[in-house]
């Protein structure tokens, strides 16, 4: 199976400035998916999708490609990781060049333990599934069994639309959410269907101690904290 490595990158963030070129422990906040990209033996190409130049500099620097520059149009805030995927994978092909599948890696998930990547495409490839994502168990007070919705008169209905709610915390069956750091998904999925999850789904298990979320401020604060652990760990 073919696989495409693809980093989406834009210039712009309003949330935390320059996010992906700005210094996260020791290096630029997008090397760390581009090595861990590079790292993957199974990944064919490691690609950054990126509207910046300097952006585009620092990936080319830690060994990625950069073979286009995204239009400014497909870099704005609204712009979908769909659109990204889409648009990288047109310009392949239109060099006659085709995947089987898209892994992408999230810069603003940067930490991943050594072998992950690999590790899902693995899954994803023995399983047959029409995509993977990378996930973290839900604190069981916010399991979905156990919250609510609310009508506008303020009366209550278990989200998960039970009648009864389940009273013990050893009863809940288990909930996941996405955690960001690996999407991988067929191409015929994205194409087809026009969606990058969907169809037969796989969810592989993250390490909770690598996790980091780059939307905030207070989300970099907490990854400087998680990067001083990371590494005293492996010191």
């Amino acid at each position: 199976m073919k696989i495409l490595g693809l980093i989406p990158a834009r210039e712009g963030s309003k949330g935390i400035p320059g996010k992906n070129s700005r210094t996260l422990g020791h290096q630029p906040l997008i090397a760390y998916s581009i090595k861990d990209g590079i790292a993957a033996h199974q990944l064919n190409n490691v690609t950054v999708s990126t509207d910046g130049a300097d952006i585009a500099k620092i990936a080319i620097a830690y060994g990625a490609e950069v073979p286009f520059i995204r239009p400014k149009e497909l870099a704005q805030d609204h712009t979908t990781s769909l659109a990204v995927v889409l648009h990288a994978l047109e310009f392949f092909e239109n060099q006659g060049e085709f995947f089987d599948a898209v892994c992408l890696l999230q810069p603003t998930s940067p930490f991943r333990p050594p072998g992950f990547v690999d590790a899902c495409i693995e899954k994803f490839v023995s399983t047959d599934a029409d995509c993977l994502i990378s996930v973290l168990e839900v604190p069981h007070e916010y399991n979905p069994h156990w919250t609510f919705e609310m009508d506008e008169e303020g009366a209550m209905s278990i989200a998960t639309g039970e009648t009864t709610l389940i009273p013990r915390r050893q009863e809940l069956p288990m909930a996941y959410h996405r955690d960001g750091s690996v999407y991988i998904s067929k191409v015929s999925l994205i194409k087809e269907k026009g969606v990058l999850v969907g169809g037969k789904t796989v969810g592989i298990l993250s390490d909770p101690s690598y996790y980091a979320n780059l939307d905030t401020p207070a989300d970099w604060d907490k990854a400087e904290i998680t990067y001083k652990k990371l590494n005293a760990c492996a010191e």
